[in-house]
């Protein structure tokens, strides 16, 4: 990014802008813009090639829109590339890139690895369960759903363990899960259209469980006899040519030495309890309500082949709970996979929670360029610092603690913001700024960073932190600025700070568009340019009358002659008239130890400022600080000229001691209330040629930052004043 190149048309106002910016030999421009002309516009803009968005005209839609933003090959600059700085943005705060600041890339590969391992033996296992219960659905949430009210698998699991670890077989590992957990079943199986047949059903075969010669409920009843059976045959058991002995309710013995034997006993008792005449009343009343759909259609033909699934159903999460134990206990082997792998990563990651918690990361390096150099009421910390390090939070989360005095209170940031001043909000927002600079630094981002007015609104404490910051912006590397400010003042201290004279732009509207032209007058311009021009240059020597009060003021007092001189110049009196370009550079040589003479040394200074007021009408816009102060004492005068002549009252004249327009304006209005047109421009004078002018010199600030357009319209409205 040696060079952006940008080619705007109708852009938010902005008519058209066309300018290079060369950074082979800077890292920094600064554009000085005035109100109106196209700051903002151009952060708009800007901020719409960074999110990819389409740029216009929000008043003329209608006009087509031209935004080329290309670097030195003519490529256009990547959205990522461009970070647009805005004066204030409360949305604007830490995100999922900038919480890659606390990444410590090694911690986090392992940490990350521990889950990749736990993820890989929790989806064998999902997988065979989803076999054994030929199913498709998600086992994860219906297993932690069952065993935990909740969505934490892991929990769920863990709880589970000592119980898997007792369980002697899988009773329920052959249930249909989607047909007995169908929602339509489980709706009407826990609802009260079906609770009496269940009831009857469910209390006569407990009554036949009761009366069973071998069968107990809950410690050898079908399912547990079958697997028993299936166990000792798998084991070799009758093979070896044991026996079991069963003992009936009644207390005979029988001896069995084969798998058919007991299957067959098993079977002769089941068949006695399902061919209860009773027993088989309630089940076809519960079948006859089954047929309402197709889910309990297919529910009714299932428990026609496994009937004694019936007596499970009237508590069916503990049915729910069993069922899935038994396709666990199917899979021991990769559950214990499972468990251990939690277990390792439970220790380890504490270990590593150990370790990251002793690293010190670029957050709280940028935390510490923070509280170092600005000046708030509250201290900052990441409190899921280690979550986000490890990956388990994405975005972090900001702790604040105010502080007063002695006396500290933690407090939440929308309750902060609340009880902060512009400034001290603003400062809050520049470390969000900070946060996303230290992001593209650390991934080596080359990025174009264009900042709005960002020191605005600031005390000149944190101003010239945030001046400190860009100058450190400006060299570290991957960074090139474009900084506009409509304040004079942070223009200049910016120049001589790191952006340098050369890389300083004023910008300026005409019919055609915007320009952006080498700033001028920034560095002492009364020592540099009006001195050295002060007689050879009109405009210079009028700018230099108000600098020139100043100068006596502070030196020899308001009692020297020369001061009430020079302010006869800025102010209509009764030897307003009189006063000589002559009489000018006698003050000038006395004050300033030269020894010139002007060419126009007989002219009238009150005739000499209306004439270069008039010149000034048909100059360009722009900085032109001597054009602005001539046009703004032109102003003035011709006010007082007007207000004086108007008021006819030479008594209330000569007793006007300070701020003589004001008190002309509101003798005015006293005398004149009905003259409303001219109330108004009366009223812009006093707005819009400040007391600045002559009261504080030095800066110049109000006068610099006021459009050139809007002087020269107020010069020709009071002119035309009669």
């Amino acid at each position: 990014m040696d060079r952006v190149s940008i080619d705007l048309k109708h852009c938010y106002g902005i008519k058209a802008l066309s300018k290079d910016f060369d950074f082979k030999k800077t890292k920094a421009y600064a554009i000085y813009a005035p109100n109106g002309v196209m700051k903002s516009s151009l952060a708009q803009t800007f901020a719409d090639a960074a999110a990819g968005a389409d740029s216009q005209d929000r008043i003329f839609t209608g006009r087509k829109t031209v935004r080329k933003i290309t670097d030195q090959a003519g490529n256009s600059i990547d959205g990522d590339r461009i970070l647009v700085v805005l004066p204030y943005d409360s949305e604007f705060g830490p995100t999922e890139k900038t919480s890659t600041l606390l990444v410590d890339a090694k911690l986090r590969k392992e940490y990350e690895q521990l889950h990749v391992d736990i993820e890989d033996a929790k989806a064998v296992l999902l997988k065979d369960i989803r076999q054994t219960a030929a199913s498709k659905r998600d086992f994860e949430t219906e297993i932690a759903g069952a065993f935990t009210n909740g969505s934490d698998f892991e929990t769920a699991v863990t709880r589970i363990r000592t119980e898997l670890e007792k369980q002697k077989d899988a009773p329920f590992s052959e249930v249909s899960y989607d047909i007995i957990f169908a929602d339509k079943v489980v709706t009407a199986l826990e609802g009260n259209d079906l609770k009496d047949e269940v009831g009857d059903y469910i209390r006569r075969y407990n009554e036949l469980m009761a009366n069973s010669t071998y069968f107990k409920k809950g410690m050898f009843d079908y399912y547990n006899a079958g697997q028993i059976a299936k166990s000792l045959a798998s084991n070799g058991f009758f093979d070896a040519k044991h026996v079991v002995t069963l003992r009936s309710a009644s207390g005979g013995v029988k001896e069995i030495a084969t798998e058919k034997e007991l299957e067959a006993v098993i079977a002769q008792e089941k068949e006695t309890i399902l061919k209860d005449k009773e027993l088989r009343k309630s089940f076809d009343a519960l079948s006859k309500k089954l047929e309402r759909n197709s889910e309990l259609r297919d529910f009714c033909r299932y428990l026609q082949e496994n009937e004694t699934l019936l007596s499970r159903m009237n508590n069916l999460p503990k049915f729910r709970e069993d069922v899935l134990k038994s396709y666990l206990k199917v899979h021991q082997d990769h559950y214990e996979d499972l468990m251990q792998k939690y277990d390792a990563a439970a220790k380890r990651k504490k270990q590593i929670e150990d370790e990251a918690r002793k690293q010190r990361t670029q957050w709280e390096e940028t935390i510490a360029i923070f509280n170092d150099r600005f000046f708030v009421p509250f201290r900052l910390e990441a409190r899921n610092r280690i979550e986000v390090m490890l990956g388990e939070d994405e975005i972090i989360d900001l702790g604040f603690t105010y502080i007063d005095g002695t006396e500290t209170a933690d407090v939440e940031k929308r309750e902060l913001v609340q009880v902060l001043s512009t400034g001290e909000r603003k400062a809050l927002y520049i470390l969000n700024v900070i946060f996303e600079v230290q992001r593209r630094i650390k991934v080596g981002l080359e990025t174009l960073v264009v900042v709005d007015d960002i020191a605005d609104s600031f005390d000149y404490s944190n101003k010239y932190a945030i001046i400190q910051y860009l100058k450190d912006i400006s060299e570290a590397g991957p960074f090139k600025l474009i900084i506009m400010t409509h304040n004079f003042d942070f223009f200049r201290t910016i120049e001589g700070r790191f952006v340098g004279y050369p890389n300083c732009l004023m910008a300026s509207k005409n019919a055609q568009g915007v320009s952006l032209a080498q700033a001028t007058g920034i560095r002492n311009v009364f020592a540099n340019d009006w001195k050295v021009n002060f007689f050879k240059d009109a405009k210079k020597k009028i700018a230099s009358i108000c600098f020139l009060r100043n100068l006596v003021e502070m030196t020899t007092g308001e009692t020297d002659p020369h001061y009430g001189k020079l302010t006869s110049m800025l102010h209509w009196r009764s030897d307003s008239p009189s006063i000589s370009v002559r009489d000018l550079d006698a003050i000038y040589n006395a004050v300033c130890k030269t020894s010139g003479t002007s060419q126009d040394a007989g002219k009238l200074v009150h005739v000499l400022i209306t004439e270069e007021a008039e010149k000034c009408l048909g100059g360009s816009a722009g900085l032109n600080l001597e054009n602005k102060i001539v046009l703004a004492v032109a102003t003035r005068l011709a006010a007082e000229r007007f207000m004086i002549a108007k008021l006819n009252d030479a008594v209330f004249l000569a007793a006007i001691k300070y701020n003589q327009t004001q008190a002309l304006i509101g003798k005015f209005k006293e005398i004149f209330p009905n003259d409303t047109p001219q109330i108004n421009c009366l009223d812009r004078v006093a707005l819009m040629t400040p007391e600045n002018i002559h009261v504080n010199s030095f800066m110049y600030e109000p006068i610099v930052d006021m459009s050139d357009e809007h002087l020269k319209r107020l010069y020709e409205d009071v002119t035309k004043l009669k």
